[in-house]
C-alpha cells in the first residue's frame, strides 16, 4: 500500500511537469487544429498555468522525498 501512494505521486509529479511545459511552450501537439486551440488557451491562461504547475510540482516533489524518507526508516 505504501508503493501505491508512492507511485501516485509520481504520476502527479509528471503532471505537473508536463503542465509547466506546456505552460511555456516546450511541448506543442502535431495535429494543426489541436495546435491552434492549445496555443490560444495557453495565450489567454499562461500565468495562472505557469503558477499552478510550479506549485503542482513543489508540492509533489516534497511528497515524494518525505514519502522515501519514510520508506528507508
Amino acid at each position: 500500500m505504501e508503493y501505491t501512494g508512492l507511485v501516485f505521486e509520481f504520476i502527479f509529479l509528471i503532471m505537473g511537469i508536463y503542465l509547466y511545459l506546456f505552460a511555456i511552450g516546450k511541448i506543442t501537439p502535431k495535429d494543426p487544429k489541436a495546435r491552434e486551440r492549445g496555443e490560444t488557451f495557453r495565450k489567454a491562461n499562461e500565468r495562472w498555468l505557469r503558477i499552478g504547475s510550479l506549485l503542482l510540482v513543489a508540492i509533489m516533489l516534497v511528497n515524494v522525498v518525505l514519502h522515501i524518507m519514510d520508506l528507508m526508516k
